[in-house]
């Protein structure tokens, strides 16, 4: 068993600043004897343009942020899931949103870019986004060890594609990471919901930390960052404001649920299709 934290953090466009939040909260999580602190997506940079990350981006292992990362983890004997941050492209102008994992030695671990793009019209509140302008899309699912178990990283968008999930289940994870910057209207609406939905369709802990107010380019966040049992309860919530919400991660409880209640053994449409071919 295990304890995480989900941070939960109002960015804005000075990177310092954003660090020093950083600090301050992954401190706390040690502090109640956390193993693991998780993120949210752009914790380092909400700029007032989207496209103004292009002047933050990092090489994999090397730059600023990573560094301090690396330095945090270390100083604070913890694992950290840095939710999203800039990292180099092939295309000049666009960047990845990458979750870089660093063990408590200050060590990355593994690095996964977003596969999805947030590339959206929403109607019913005049909100349009298109995440495509200023980043580019991953293509790697990523799954690493960690002392909680083994982990599937997502970034917010993700969470809508439950292919990726069951990709991951299919690794041997037994929770997933969801760093996010839900809108306030998208958030409202499905949040709860699909990070409900990822853990019971796959029996997984889920551990989603949020953006949470308002931010330089006028986008309001969701906040409520989460932590999900497998079987879909809601272990710690943080609704609103900076800080961390925290629960304890149970490996045996994930291997005891999924033999009593075997869904993931019981599919049938992959045994199907190769019964048909």
């Amino acid at each position: 068993m295990g304890r995480v934290a989900a941070i939960q953090m109002t960015s804005g466009d000075d990177v310092g600043a954003n660090l020093a939040v950083v600090d301050a909260l992954v401190a706390d999580a040690a502090a109640d004897g956390c193993a693991m602190a998780v993120l949210p997506e752009n914790f380092a940079l909400m700029p007032r343009r989207a496209r103004d990350k292009a002047r933050h981006a990092e090489t994999p292992g090397g730059g600023p942020i990573q560094a301090h990362l690396a330095d945090c983890a270390r100083h604070n004997r913890i694992w950290i899931v840095a939710g999203s941050l800039p990292l180099t492209s092939p295309e000049e102008g666009r960047v990845y949103g990458a979750s870089v994992v660093f063990d408590a030695q200050g060590e990355v671990r593994a690095v996964y870019r977003k596969i999805h793009l947030f590339d959206v019209d929403l109607s019913a509140s005049g909100e349009s986004y298109r995440e495509s302008n200023s980043m580019y899309p991953g293509s790697e699912p990523v799954l690493v060890e960690t002392p909680l178990g083994t982990l599937g990283l997502c970034i917010c968008y993700d969470l809508r594609f439950p292919e990726l999930f069951r990709h991951y289940v299919a690794g041997g994870a037994i929770l997933f990471t969801v760093p996010a910057a839900f809108t306030a209207v998208t958030g409202e609406a499905h949040w709860h919901t699909l990070l409900r939905a990822r853990a019971i369709e796959n029996l997984s802990y889920v551990i989603a930390p949020g953006q949470t107010g308002t931010h330089p380019d006028g986008r309001s966040t969701y906040g409520h960052s989460l932590i999900v049992d497998p079987w879909g309860r809601v272990l710690a919530e943080r609704a609103d404001g900076a800080g961390i919400a925290v629960a304890d991660i149970d490996a045996a409880k994930v291997q005891a649920l999924r033999n009593e209640f075997p869904a993931l053994d019981n599919r049938r449409l992959d045994r199907i299709s190769k019964e048909t071919t």
